[in-house]
């Protein structure tokens, strides 16, 4: 049997030693080489600067406060450690949160903790990761969209697009929203450049940047 490449190397910090050890043995399982694991924001902190790996998977919660302290670690590995993809993993939408982290730039993303249950969908997002993308949960566009003001240029936006809108904030680039969506990367695209020319938003081929035009837009509601 061949040997499976490393896809890269990963630090997991969260206080739940049960989840924690769950997803270090299915990071494990898919390729990922696990060197270090915390429980709160310090060890975190100094297992990034002694293994620079390539991504951190960071509880939003963590001690001795539970109140922001994974989402400040992250800021911190952000800011030292750029080349250094992040995760961060909440237990409910916290919007003000999730926007701040996102506006770090790419190779980012927040994830509820219910959504690891779909263990596709969470290796999935680790690789989009990794690769240098950005991820949004679909819980947090959908709250976003939610709270638009009735007269908000999303109005003017049809189902179609909405939908094409929502994936693009989840980060999948046109290939990805057209196999979801069941239609030809073309049509995604046409669909995209209309969407931008309604939101008055600036095309972009770059999908990270994509994401936090479209996130900058919604925070502005």
């Amino acid at each position: 049997m061949s040997q499976r490449t490393p896809k890269g190397r990963v630090v997991l910090a969260d206080d739940d030693v049960l989840l924690r050890e769950g997803l270090a043995s299915l990071c494990e399982r898919v390729g990922y080489a696990v060197v270090g694991q915390a429980g709160e924001a310090e060890t975190l902190l100094a297992l990034v600067a002694e293994h620079r790996p390539e991504l951190a998977v960071v509880d939003i919660r963590m001690p001795p406060e539970h109140s922001t302290e994974g989402l400040k670690a992250a800021a911190t590995i952000r800011e030292r450690f750029p080349a250094t993809g992040i995760l961060v993993l909440s237990a409910y939408v916290e919007v003000e949160d999730a926007l701040a982290l996102l506006a770090g730039g790419h190779r980012i993303g927040y994830l509820l903790k219910s959504r690891i249950t779909d263990v596709e969908e969470f290796l999935e997002t680790l690789d989009r990761i990794s690769k240098g993308g950005s991820v949004v949960d679909p819980s947090l566009v959908q709250e976003l969209v939610a709270a638009q003001r009735r007269d908000d240029p999303l109005s003017l936006l049809s189902a179609r697009e909405r939908e094409v809108l929502e994936l693009m904030a989840e980060g999948r680039s046109n290939a990805g929203i057209g196999r979801r969506l069941w239609v030809t990367e073309g049509t995604v695209e046409k669909h995209v450049r209309s969407i931008m020319s309604k939101l008055r938003l600036p095309e972009d081929t770059d999908d990270h940047r994509r994401v936090l035009a479209v996130l900058t837009f919604l925070e502005s509601r």
